[in-house]
């Protein structure tokens, strides 16, 4: 067996898209009406299609997952995280401002506009 996507929830697919295009380089891979397939395994769904097949509320920033993303160059990646806040007028909402871990891994921890927590972390090294 293989995981093959993660699903988030949003409000607004369009201004998502944007989003996860302009911080995460990811592009569109199939737009299926309220469904969209990003690179990397990342779908979009309408919160309206969700609440409808689910039955229940969504709850922003509920802490109970995280997008994990690594990057090498994070500290041009923070650099762009605070461009797109005041480009967009959307300021990010930080869970943890850059910071080092002590055991020597560099994150930063946000939400996206529809309260889904992301982390982008420095790559880690695997022992062995």
């Amino acid at each position: 067996m293989k995981l093959k996507n993660v699903l988030i929830t949003v409000n607004n697919i369009e201004r998502s898209i944007a989003f996860y295009k302009t911080l995460f380089g990811l592009d569109v891979i199939l737009d299926n009406d309220g469904n969209v397939i990003l690179t990397e395994g990342l779908v979009l769904q309408d919160a309206g299609i969700w609440r409808d097949f689910t039955g229940r509320e969504i709850l922003p920033q509920n802490n109970a997952s995280e997008l994990y993303f690594e990057e090498k160059q994070i500290e041009e990646f923070v650099e762009r995280l605070e461009r797109y806040g005041e480009e967009t007028g959307e300021p990010i909402q930080y869970v943890n401002r850059f910071m080092t871990h002590s055991w020597g891994q560099q994150v930063v921890r946000f939400y996206d506009p529809d309260g889904n927590l992301i982390e982008v972390g420095t790559p880690m090294q695997m022992e062995g």
